[in-house]
């Protein structure tokens, strides 16, 4: 199993790693399926199914998968270039794609949330159609947005193949943090050597440096936009940004020598809350391991780099390649995906990492690093996921904050250790995917109960 360091942070766009990235991707996907097609198609068509349907439009998944039918990807997205292709789709009914003819596709009518039982390989499921000049469908797809920007056709998820874990040859292909321990163990390495070293099976040393570095620099450009910008978010519960005069208090009060000990939390959150709100907003960010919990690992590097003595930018490579091995551990083994298994798979994920990351640049053992991820993520486990009105932004941009408190305090409880203790992090990874199997569909990113149904919403 291999899941590289890039799979885990993907720059992308807000609101949603799987209801915005995830439909966008599969629908590039199916144009590519289109244009080595020997079928010539006069139009398109979609259905969102599951809780795609019913946060959808919350999370701007109509939005996305129209703009992928037209070609864009999250890591290159252009907000101007994107307003511009959904006025003349709206304006023509037409899309145009690269490599293909002008194509039918009216969003009224063409693209359909279907609030039925969702389609049987996961609860994130779209179907993708080509029509003929007759209206008849010549080609069809089922894909599944299976968390942090992961797609999957029906064919691979039934089949294991999925683009979620990469195949080949590594030195070091742990499945499990046991294995990961002892590997460790066997040769004397960080968890960030040895991640680092199956990294290099597929790039340079130069260019794993840089793309690292260009992951933390879009993180911390999105912690600044968020600190700068205030107003009120999209999508009608008027929610206000904080994040910013949150910020502004914080900095009148250190001139002011009013620094009280819990100060420091406000610090954290206000760093996950400025990403969290940039998401909400449609913004530029990287799933950390998805879009809802993007929050945590930046604002967790950030508090080590403004606020901990002898923080070095130059340690943020291991800080990422560490929280990476224990995202791929929790992807792998249990989920990512909030629709699968509630907040536990996201911000309990998110915070898991962002300890363990944490845990190794202050000079964590790899055993002190593995206590770190199972002390965050136990403590998050049956967190259900319940966003009022489907919108990344209640109870979301908190829950961030207080993921990276956790994270940090999961960390400095690991480093006061030696690394023994009680419960493994397989064992609460195992229990993680267990709570999720038997979590209500309610709690699982449908807004169909907990704090969706029960706090006003307009």
């Amino acid at each position: 199993m291999f899941l590289s360091v890039f799979d885990m942070f993907k720059i992308g766009i807000g609101p949603s790693s799987s209801h915005t990235m995830g439909p966008m991707v599969a629908a590039a996907r199916f144009l590519d399926l289109l244009r080595q097609s020997p079928f010539r198609p006069a139009g398109l068509r979609a259905s969102l199914h599951g809780s795609l349907a019913f946060t959808g439009v919350g999370h701007a998944t109509d939005r996305a998968t129209i703009l992928g039918l037209a070609g864009f990807l999250p890591d290159s997205y252009d907000a101007d270039r994107a307003e511009e292709a959904l006025a003349h789709i709206r304006a023509t009914k037409r899309i145009n794609a690269d490599g293909l003819p002008p194509l039918i596709f009216d969003p009224g009518t063409d693209l359909v949330f279907d609030y039925g039982p969702p389609l049987p390989g996961h609860a994130n499921g779209m179907i993708l159609m080509a029509t003929d000049a007759q209206g008849d469908v010549i080609t069809q797809e089922t894909y599944y947005s299976i968390g942090g920007g992961f797609i999957a056709t029906g064919a691979e998820l039934t089949a294991g193949t999925h683009t979620a874990s990469r195949p080949g040859t590594y030195p070091y292909p742990f499945e499990s943090a046991a294995q990961m321990l002892g590997m460790a163990r066997k040769s004397n390495l960080s968890i960030a050597e040895m991640k680092r070293a199956n990294e290099l099976a597929h790039r340079s040393h130069s260019e794993l440096d840089h793309d690292m570095g260009v992951i933390w620099q879009v993180m911390n450009a999105c912690i600044e936009r968020g600190l700068a910008t205030d107003g009120i978010l999209p999508g009608g519960l008027l929610v206000r940004r904080r994040a910013k005069g949150i910020h502004d208090a914080l900095l009148a009060e250190r001139g002011m020598n009013l620094n009280p000990p819990h100060t420091i939390n406000d610090w954290m959150s206000v760093y996950a809350m400025a990403v969290n709100e940039e998401n909400a907003a449609g913004g530029q960010v990287v799933t950390a391991p998805t879009n809802g919990a993007a929050g945590v690992v930046p604002a967790v590097i950030r508090y080590w780099l403004d606020h901990v003595p002898g923080a070095s930018v130059s340690g943020v490579g291991d800080f990422l390649l560490t929280a990476a091995a224990i995202g791929g551990l929790v992807k792998h083994n249990a989920s990512i995906s909030g629709a699968e298994c509630g907040c536990q798979a996201e911000v309990g994920s998110a915070s898991a990492m962002a300890a363990a990351g944490f845990c190794a640049v202050m000079g964590g053992t790899p055993e002190q690093v593995e206590n770190a991820a199972e002390i965050a993520l136990e403590h998050h486990l049956g967190m259900t996921c319940d966003p009022v009105r489907g919108l990344v932004q209640v109870p979301c941009i908190e829950r961030n904050g207080l993921g990276a408190i956790k994270a940090v305090s999961a960390a400095s409880l690991a480093l006061r250790g030696d690394g023994r203790h009680f419960v493994p992090l397989d064992s609460a990874i195992e229990t993680m995917r267990q709570t999720g199997e038997d979590m209500s569909e309610k709690y699982k990113e449908t807004s169909l109960g907990g704090l969706a149904v029960n706090v006003p919403n307009c």
